[in-house]
């Protein structure tokens, strides 16, 4: 039997990937991956003489299924998808094709692979399991006050969080029209090593490197709860192989920053670990640019659900995290 990892060239994916190693190294892991400008082979680096890695489309209905007969993959964790924000308002095709039709591929391929009908898993296939990691997104904005939960509604504001909150909807209806085995994760914004470079945290430390202008939508005043990629990953892996099947797990970690203040802060460190020669800081790089179209004032997760039923907690305090991943940029 294979997990089968999608996406798993990216950001998250990547770090879930080595996280999986490192727990099970014997692991028969199956990375499936487009390698778009989002992807690397660079970020496997360390775990490539340890998977199977196929480039592709997960929408390319002969390769997935060919993967599941090849491989008997027993459990999908889904990361691939279309995740910038910008992007989305340029062109909503790709992640309306990626993010729905992919899924929407990926879940039947499962579906034809583990089941012998509606809520009869074929023999040996009782305990296959797809997992679709989702984002905070799909529920809209928040205002000053409230968390998302798992019964919060959906109110996507984006081309791209629509594209998730379809996704979301068509593993909902894997399970509850043909039974089969599926968890959701939604989690809160991702930070640290081998984000791409179009996102918030290296965007702010690549342009304060080179000296540009850092580029801060609005008044600045957006918060997001950010959460450590290594964390997520742990959670991922904790409703995996413990979640109930059906459920929904928000992933959070309760650290609510809004984005002027993470520029105030990782200027901070990079002042502290290398001095721009002229004598000034970093912060003085700060430029406000015209807000992003339906920018949403804020998101943040109470991980309850998460902590209680499957007894994970987020273990990585914000100031080690973001120590941390700066100095894995400054040595890239």
């Amino acid at each position: 039997m294979s997990v089968l990892i999608t996406g798993g060239a990216g950001f998250i994916g990547s770090n879930y990937v080595i996280q999986q190693l490192e727990r099970d190294p014997h692991s028969n892991v199956i990375v499936l991956d487009q390698l778009t400008y989002a992807g690397s082979l660079d970020n496997l680096a360390p775990v490539m003489n340890q998977i199977e890695f196929v480039t592709g489309n997960i929408s390319d209905v002969p390769l997935v299924k060919r993967l599941f007969e090849d491989h008997d993959i027993r459990q999908v964790v889904h990361f691939a998808a279309e995740s910038h924000v910008d992007n989305s308002i340029l062109d909503p095709g790709i992640f309306v094709h990626t993010n729905v039709v992919g899924t929407y591929v990926l879940l039947e391929a499962a579906r034809q692979a583990w089941m012998a009908g509606p809520f009869k898993p074929k023999q040996g296939y009782d305990t296959a399991r797809f997992l679709h990691v989702s984002t905070d997104e799909v529920f809209g904005s928040l205002s000053e006050s409230g968390l998302f939960s798992e019964a919060s509604s959906y109110a996507p504001n984006s081309p791209y969080s629509a594209s998730k909150a379809g996704s979301d909807m068509l593993v909902r209806s894997y399970f509850h029209t043909f039974g089969l085995n599926v968890v959701t994760t939604n989690c809160s914004n991702n930070y640290g090593p081998r984000q791409h470079r179009e996102k918030l945290i290296p965007t702010i430390i690549r342009t304060a490197l080179a000296s540009q202008a850092i580029p801060i939508y609005g008044d600045g005043q957006n918060i997001r709860d950010w959460l450590y990629v290594a964390d997520h990953c742990d959670a991922i892996y904790t409703v995996l192989h413990h979640g109930k099947a059906g459920e929904i797990y928000l992933v959070g970690s309760r650290n609510e920053w809004t984005n002027l203040r993470i520029a105030h802060t990782i200027c901070d460190i990079l002042d502290r670990e290398t001095p721009l020669k002229n004598g000034k800081s970093y912060r003085d790089l700060i430029a406000f640019v015209a807000d992003r179209p339906g920018h949403d004032l804020r998101y943040a997760i109470d991980p309850t659900k998460l902590e209680t039923e499957l007894n994970w907690e987020s273990k990585t305090p914000f100031n080690v995290g973001l120590n941390d991943t700066v100095k894995w940029y400054l040595n890239q």
